[in-house]
């Protein structure tokens, strides 16, 4: 996994996946997974399974998923694991060291065992369960509005869309009160949507900044719920440019 920076400042990530000696994995403080459980029940529905990491390395990563309900009408998976360890956080971040990750889908999205065996169906928990570790195997931290390609160069995410990144963002769907977890007087857990990005999304974010992909966001109103044929909102921009 390697780092850069882009011209307006923001880190990007290029995943690399190698093999590496096996760690033994750590469970976490007791009561803090049920913690997290918890929260996410209290916000968006009652955990109807939860797909269990049979073997794990350095942390034990399990995916919740949460089914539709009146309130929330999509598919809510979320990782517990994720801040068992405290990420490597630059000084004055001290404060988001501890994160969870988490995916909304669709009501029709396939979940079962048998769905999970088509790739167009499980990328999700793929990249939630690689997201989770990835800061504790480089020794960094991932936060909101942090960006990873899929690959390099860029592949699409799956058979079913062209978009070939992942960017953080914190849902707005929900509460803000639901954004920060304190689980006791010292630690507090940050919870962060994966959202498909387009290639032109990605550039225009490493050119422009984080806020300004995200005023595109809510001028198409595009949030963390998953679409997979939404609109391109930067292919315009992005040629006019390019043209310019």
């Amino acid at each position: 996994m390697t780092k850069e920076y882009s011209k307006a400042g923001d880190p990007i990530y290029r995943y690399e996946n190698k093999e590496s000696e096996w760690r033994p994995p750590t469970y976490g403080e007791e009561g803090w997974m049920e913690k997290i459980g918890e929260h996410m029940e209290r916000y968006y529905g009652t955990v109807e399974t939860v797909l269990h990491e049979i073997i794990s390395d350095l942390i034990h990563i399990d995916v919740h998923h949460i089914k539709p309900t009146e309130r929330h009408p999509y598919n809510v998976l979320f990782t517990t694991g994720m801040s068992y360890l405290p990420m490597n956080t630059p000084e004055g971040r001290e404060d988001y060291r501890y994160a969870e990750l988490m995916i909304c889908l669709p009501p029709d999205w396939q979940i079962s065992d048998k769905a999970f065996k088509n790739s167009d169906n499980y990328w999700p928990v793929y990249w939630l369960k690689m997201l989770a570790r990835l800061p504790h195997e480089h020794h960094t931290w991932l936060g909101e509005g942090h960006t990873i390609p899929n690959g390099d160069p860029a592949e699409s995410l799956s058979n079913t869309t062209a978009m070939n990144g992942i960017i953080l963002l914190p849902p707005i769907r929900v509460s803000q009160d639901f954004h920060t977890l304190k689980i006791d007087d010292v630690h507090s857990v940050h919870f962060y949507c994966l959202v498909p990005l387009f290639g032109e999304e990605m550039k225009f974010k490493l050119n422009e900044g984080y806020d300004a992909l995200t005023d595109n966001f809510d001028k198409y109103q595009i949030d963390e719920l998953i679409d997979l044929k939404r609109k391109n909102t930067c292919k315009r921009s992005f040629f006019s440019r390019w043209k310019g």
